[in-house]
C-alpha cells in the first residue's frame, strides 16, 4: 500500500555527475531497508546500493563503489543517491525499492527514472 517515486535521472556526459531521489510514503516508511537497483536494455536488473532507516548503513555493488553514496533524509522519508564521475555503463533505468526485514526481499518498488550517460 506505500509509495516509492523515483526522481532526478537524465542524460549526462561521461563524467558527470547525478543525485536521484527516492520518497517514501504510506507504509514504506517503517521499511527496514531502502534499496537502489538498475537495469540496461537487454540485460536483468541489477543491486546497486542500499541503506537502512535505523542507523543509515549504507552498502554498494562493487561497480559503484567509490562513486556512488547512497544517503537518506528520515524526517522527509527520502533516500538520495549520489552519482559521481558517471561512465556509459551506468546507463540504466533506475529503481528503488524497500524490505521490511533484514532477511526479506524487496517488495515494494517505484517505477524508475531513466538515467542515460553518453560518450
Amino acid at each position: 500500500q506505500g509509495q516509492l517515486v523515483e526522481s532526478g535521472g537524465g542524460l549526462v556526459q561521461a563524467g558527470d555527475s547525478l543525485r536521484l531521489s527516492c520518497a517514501a510514503s504510506g507504509r514504506t516508511f517503517r521499511s527496514y531497508a531502502l534499496g537502489w537497483f538498475r537495469q540496461a536494455p537487454g540485460k536483468e536488473r541489477e543491486f546497486v546500493a542500499s541503506i537502512t532507516w535505523g542507523d543509515g548503513s549504507a552498502y554498494y555493488a562493487d561497480s559503484v563503489k567509490g562513486r556512488f553514496t547512497v544517503s537518506r533524509d528520515a524526517d522527509k522519508n527520502t533516500v538520495f543517491l549520489q552519482m559521481n564521475s558517471l561512465k556509459p555503463e551506468d546507463t540504466a533505468v533506475y529503481y528503488c525499492a524497500t524490505k521490511v526485514r533484514s532477511f526479506s526481499q524487496y517488495d515494494s518498488w517505484g517505477q524508475g527514472t531513466q538515467v542515460t550517460v553518453s560518450s
